[in-house]
């Protein structure tokens, strides 16, 4: 046993040792050294060795029987036993597992060039090589055996990645393939379908076409009837027209024959001691009032209805007007005779008196002699004619109240909503109208106008119709036409020039809807009495804050409206009369005529001149009305007119100058200078703020 450990021990030296570092070449047979010359020479050790006795043998020794032990020692010791070995050098240092730990390319500087190998004589050591040659065979094999396999394997994965490429290429191509058809496909369906979507418009398109042609010979079929239908109405019309202008010539021969029997009447000036120079005077004015008619129409083409209803209507009051001078010469013819008579009893009285000095003497009679005249007074009514009229647009209006009473008093909220919606949709844009531009006001028009033809409207956000309700168009019309009056009494009244846009806008809707121009004339009239013109009578039993009312003035809790304040109102409304019957609007039919036209206006100042003037009133409303219109009567009577306008300044002034007090006299001063400048330029002037072209260009 004791050897046993110095054999370690020797082993360990050596392997410390540099002797210990011998080489063994495994590859020997690899250069074609003499196998026999490597036989004969000694065994070496082996350069894997200490690997031997430190990794092998002690696994051997722990597990060997003590019978193997002490043979191992035994050939241990036997391995301690040098033999005489001649020095070789060390053929390949590479290999030594010392030199392997030095692998860094140098060499130990302890180590020699030549080594002396230890030599093996025991069959141990051969065994021990054989061992590590078998295991490094076998080492090798099962590496080679590896290679081989993980060889396979690699080529199997390369085959197998190869053919999933292919097939992914294949599936490639024949994906693409499919896209390449589906395009096609696709662009084939496109084609085809705008073929066949060319194909039906085409189609349709021809069809829109004949519809249209077959539109078109129907307008023109239509067109055709209504140039025959018109050429038939016009000749009708000029059949009218010149029967009722031989009918005008007929009256204006009667008319002209009365005059003559009213100039006749001189002869009884003198011998009743009577003036009848107002008849005369009123007979004059008649006959050119015919004679204005028959040279409007003559210029105009043929007499309306309007125009021989006037002419009409101056040959009955001719009439009355020689009735009632011979009723004055009748009455004047007794009271000369009475006269005569009371001077002959007067005369008797005296001889009486003469005869009985002693008894006291009669007084004469106040004298009457020529240069008396009697009390002179115009009307203070209306014509019945006129009040006829005013009483009918009065029923028209209250019919229209009663046919949206039912909207008016609903008390649905529906209702109600509508009937507010109705409301703004008719008054709001009256109260935008303005003197701005033509085309914001035929904005205005053309809302107003649609509304009042049924067609949906936008106010307030919402779209609004008179076909909402079965009352809307009644109640849309009344409020309508109540908002116009309400602007002439409150906007013309402080701003004049407004009276302009506005009565063109309130012609227009006239001339296409003549119930509104008639609600218009009824609100006009009840609002304002003087536009009749009718002066209402107190009536026994009347309250008089109602008679104040019908006067035109406003009475809040018993208390009534200044006097300035009242004629601001009436002038408001009297100028947007003189404009309505003036103007027309600019894109309406222009062979239709006026539906209020200048014949009323020139009918108004002949009735109110007719009548007694009224204090402060009169002369406000004259001033008024021929500032507004005067220019335009001028144009339409020309002679005619200025013999109107001599007429107000000898005869009419006068009257109104003998009831105006003196704090009441600006209306009349203001009135009488406006005449006089105009009969001193023999012109009127053009209105401020009248519409002109360049107004409907803006």
């Amino acid at each position: 046993m004791p050897s046993e450990g110095r054999c370690w021990e020797t082993l360990q030296a050596l392997r410390s040792c540099d002797k210990g570092r011998l080489c063994y070449d495994r590859d020997w047979l690899l250069r074609g050294e003499d196998v026999l010359q490597e036989c004969m020479s000694l065994p070496k050790l082996s350069s894997y060795s200490g690997w031997v006795v430190d990794h092998v043998l002690p696994h051997i020794q722990k597990n060997a029987p003590p019978s193997e032990t002490s043979a191992s020692s035994v050939s241990t010791s036997a391995l301690d036993q040098p033999s005489s070995v001649p020095r070789s050098p060390l053929r390949n240092p590479a290999y030594s597992p010392v030199s392997s730990a030095t692998s860094n390319g140098t060499k130990d500087k302890h180590e020699s060039p030549h080594t002396e190998p230890v030599v093996l004589q025991s069959p141990r050591g051969m065994k021990v090589e054989g061992c590590i040659r078998m295991y490094e065979l076998v080492h090798r094999m099962k590496g080679a055996e590896g290679l081989r396999q993980w060889q396979e394997e690699q080529e199997k994965k390369v085959r197998a990645l190869s053919e999933m490429a292919s097939e992914q290429l294949k599936r490639f191509d024949e994906r693409k393939e499919l896209k390449h058809h589906k395009e096609f496909q696709d662009l084939r369906e496109v084609m085809e379908k705008s073929s066949r979507e060319a194909l039906g418009q085409q189609e349709k398109l021809k069809a829109e076409h004949r519809h249209r042609a077959k539109i078109l010979n129907l307008k023109l079929r239509e067109a055709e009837q209504q140039r025959l239908k018109q050429e038939e109405q016009e000749r009708l019309r000029k059949e009218e027209g010149q029967a009722r202008l031989r009918g005008l010539y007929a009256l204006q021969e009667e008319v002209l024959h009365l005059s003559q029997q009213l100039d006749a009447s001189d002869q009884h000036r003198d011998l009743l001691q009577v003036d009848l120079s107002a008849f005369r005077t009123r007979g004059n004015q008649l006959c050119s009032l015919v004679s204005g008619i028959i040279r409007a129409t003559s210029e105009n083409g043929f007499p309306t209805v309007e125009d021989q209803a006037a002419a009409e209507g101056a040959l009955q009051e001719m009439r009355d007007l020689l009735s009632n001078l011979h009723q004055e010469i009748r009455r004047a013819c007794e009271e000369k005779r009475r006269r005569d008579e009371e001077e002959a009893r007067i005369k008797q009285q005296e001889s009486q008196m003469q005869q009985r000095p002693e008894a006291h003497k009669e007084l004469p009679v106040p004298n009457q002699g020529p240069g008396a005249k009697p009390n002179e007074d115009l009307q203070m009514k209306v014509q019945d004619s006129t009040m006829q009229w005013y009483q009918q647009l009065q029923e028209a209006s209250s019919r229209c109240v009663l046919a949206f009473e039912g909207l008016s008093n609903s008390k649905d909220s529906q209702a109600k909503k509508i009937k507010m919606d109705l409301q703004k949709a008719a008054t709001i844009p009256v109260s935008q109208i303005s003197t701005i531009a033509g085309s914001k006001l035929k904005e205005i028009f053309d809302k107003i106008h649609s509304l009042l033809s049924g067609k949906p409207v936008q106010s307030g956000g919402r779209s609004v119709s008179v076909t909402l309700n079965p009352q809307g168009l009644d109640f849309v019309q009344y409020k309508l036409a109540e908002k116009f009056v309400k602007q002439g009494e409150e906007e013309v009244a402080s701003h004049h020039e407004a009276a302009f846009p506005i009565a063109v806008v309130a012609s227009g809707i006239w001339e296409l809807h003549p119930r509104v121009g008639a609600l218009i004339l009824a609100h006009l009239h009840k609002k304002c009495p003087y536009s009749v013109p009718f002066y209402p009578a107190f009536k026994e039993g009347m309250a008089l804050e109602d008679y104040q009312r019908m006067l035109g003035y406003q009475v809040k809790d018993s208390k009534v409206e200044q006097q300035d304040n009242f004629l601001k109102r009436m002038s408001g409304m009297i100028r947007l009369y003189a404009a309505i019957i003036q103007l027309r609007w600019p894109y309406g039919n222009r062979q239709e005529t006026h539906p209020h036209g200048l014949n009323h206006g020139w009918r108004w100042l002949a009735q109110i001149l007719n009548m007694e003037p009224l204090s402060d009133v009169t002369a406000t409303l004259l001033f008024d009305f021929l500032e507004v219109c005067g220019n335009a009567l001028m144009k339409q009577y020309q002679v005619q007119f200025w013999k109107m306008i001599l007429l107000i300044k000898e005869d009419y002034f006068p009257r109104i100058e003998a009831i105006t007090s003196s704090g009441q006299m600006g209306s009349f001063i203001r009135l009488k200078q406006f005449l006089e400048k105009c009969l001193q330029h023999r012109e009127v002037p053009v209105p401020k703020g009248f519409l002109t072209a360049s107004f409907w260009r803006s």
